[in-house]
């Protein structure tokens, strides 16, 4: 099985240098290619693909922009591979990912495969509670790295691989710019090809770097989820409005606080607490800890917020996907 490693990239030299710097440590890397998809950047990595030309099998591509879904579009392609791996450029791999990949599709072939992530230890104090935010099972992040095998669950761009055959059928991923991973998800589900999560093959994922970065990103991503339940009907979960009712709530809990009724807010300094304690526990650091606390809050009201602007556009308004966020498809 050739593999070829899909990577996108925007004005991300310096992420891009660390991947490839990753990669050079990577176990049965034979038949395998790398692909660099510059995605219309003012800044661009074309340095940094010389200077690991010599060292790894790097193609590099630059194009118009045109959005994460279109350019690894664009590169699968291109690619001679078989199987292709899809990575964003903000990742780090382990030294033992490509074997465990290989060794899983060669014990039981999936079209599709999914991984999780995880932070590496040079990550900073942010980048930790980042991911703490974003994995963990009490801010429902952690419920697609607990499914079984046997269980459908959505892949997610970062870490996730695709069969050529799959490419073909499904025609990869669509031009939204946000969510287009749970399209390709729902795109596969639908052609009846195979999903499963390999929770083995994880990625280091260094994700946003600031509280305004992340809460636009999170925003973002509530904003795709009502635009994505529009266009596959039948996919919208109970479970996605959880973080729209936690913002509201809380927003509930302080204005009942000022008029004497202090009994929901400390639901909320219980539910803080936790967060705290399960925190401290999983890194082992006061700083990391406190900063899960705000990332946590801070994930829950981007997504929260975006999720409520989208419904409102797209239920109340009754406004079309595309007229609701032009930027989203453009």
């Amino acid at each position: 099985m050739q593999f070829s490693i899909i990577i996108p990239v925007y004005n991300r030299p310096e992420e891009l240098d660390e991947l490839l710097g990753s990669m050079l440590n990577l176990k049965d890397f034979d038949s395998t290619e790398v692909i660099i998809v510059e995605d219309g950047s003012t800044r661009t990595s074309r340095e940094i693909v010389k200077k690991y030309e010599k060292q790894l099998p790097i193609t590099y591509c630059f194009k118009k922009n045109s959005g994460p879904g279109d350019s690894r579009n664009y590169g699968m392609k291109r690619a001679s591979g078989d199987y292709f791996v899809i990575l964003d450029s903000d990742c780090l791999l382990p030294p033992n990912y490509l074997r465990i990949v290989r060794n899983q599709l060669k014990e039981s072939f999936v079209d599709a495969y999914g991984g999780p992530d995880a932070a590496h230890e040079s990550f900073s104090s942010w980048q930790k509670a980042i991911n703490y935010s974003m994995t963990s099972f009490l801010t429902t992040g952690g419920l697609r790295n607990k499914e079984t095998n046997k269980r459908k669950f959505q892949l997610r761009s970062f870490n996730m691989g695709l069969s050529k055959k799959a490419f073909q059928l499904t025609g990869g991923f669509s031009k939204q710019r946000i969510g287009e991973d749970i399209d390709l998800n729902f795109k596969l589900i639908e052609k009846g090809l195979s999903i499963r999560l390999i929770p083995e093959a994880f990625v280091y994922h260094k994700r946003r770097t600031s509280w305004l970065s992340f809460f636009r990103q999170t925003r973002s991503f509530g904003r795709a989820r009502p635009i994505l339940n529009k266009l596959h009907p039948g996919t919208a979960k109970l479970t996605y409005w959880f973080p729209t009712f936690f913002v509201l709530g809380l927003v509930a809990a302080l204005v009942l606080y000022f008029l004497g009724i202090y009994h929901f807010l400390l639901i909320y300094l219980g539910y803080t607490l936790v967060i705290f304690i399960d925190s401290m526990m999983k890194s082992k650091n006061v700083l990391v800890s406190f900063l899960s606390l705000f990332a946590v809050y801070v994930q829950f009201s981007g997504y929260g917020l975006g999720f409520l602007k989208s419904i409102h556009r797209l239920y109340l308004r009754r406004m079309e996907v595309k007229e609701a966020f032009p930027a989203m498809f453009s």
